[in-house]
């Protein structure tokens, strides 16, 4: 992936941040938003090239290739920042809204004021006067969004991992939350525990959930 959506835009804006998001979808964990901004005219050459020529969407991507892309991200751009949004949060005002509260709270999190936001999805709800674009499928586009989505993703997944160490019998290091069969089984059989959200709904099996 190159930086061929930003490169227009760099001719009247100098500061554009890429923004994306992981764990909306998952029945346990937190929605985790990156922002990352790069250098106007910012071509990878060299072993900046070599780190930064597999980005893309980062469901796109091994996790090992996620892992070794962090680091080439954060040395490349000139600001990053990363936001949480716990699940607690995600029962009081719904999934949307905590998606939109961590993406905002990224960009304001960055070092570097950005001048343009480029948004992976179609709904942005801005708490900053600060101009954007939302793109459909944004992270295999933009480079920028690409790279927001691997951060994301990584550290989403390092949350959920962590978690496994005080629920193991959940699972979250195998599926991060998300809505697979042996996830929901256990939940079926052991309830739900502190970082399951409870507003979200069990959709598979069939069967009664247990509740504790």
């Amino acid at each position: 992936m190159n930086t061929d959506y930003e490169w227009p835009r760099w001719q009247s804006t100098a500061l554009i941040c890429g923004i994306d998001e992981a764990g909306r979808g998952p029945l346990a964990g937190p929605v985790v938003a990156a922002a990352v901004l790069f250098p106007r005219w910012f071509q990878p050459e060299g072993e900046e090239f070599v780190a930064l020529e597999a980005l893309d969407d980062s469901k796109k991507l091994s996790a090992k290739a996620r892992e070794r892309l962090v680091p080439a991200i954060k040395s490349a751009a000139t600001a990053w920042a990363i936001a949480v949004v716990e699940p607690c949060t995600i029962d009081q005002i719904n999934i949307l809204q905590a998606t939109m509260l961590a993406m905002n709270r990224a960009v304001r999190s960055l070092a570097v004021k950005p001048e343009l936001l480029l948004i992976d999805g179609n709904i942005f709800r801005p708490q900053q006067k600060i101009p954007y674009e939302t793109v459909v499928k944004g992270d295999s586009k933009v480079f920028s969004i690409a790279a927001a989505s691997v951060l994301a993703k990584t550290r989403r997944d390092e949350i959920m991992a962590a978690y496994s160490s005080s629920w193991p019998e959940y699972g979250f290091e195998r599926h991060f939350g998300y809505a697979t069969k042996a996830h929901v089984e256990a939940i079926r059989q052991h309830g739900r525990c502190p970082i399951h959200r409870q507003s979200f709904r069990l959709r598979q099996l069939g069967e009664k959930e247990k509740h504790v």
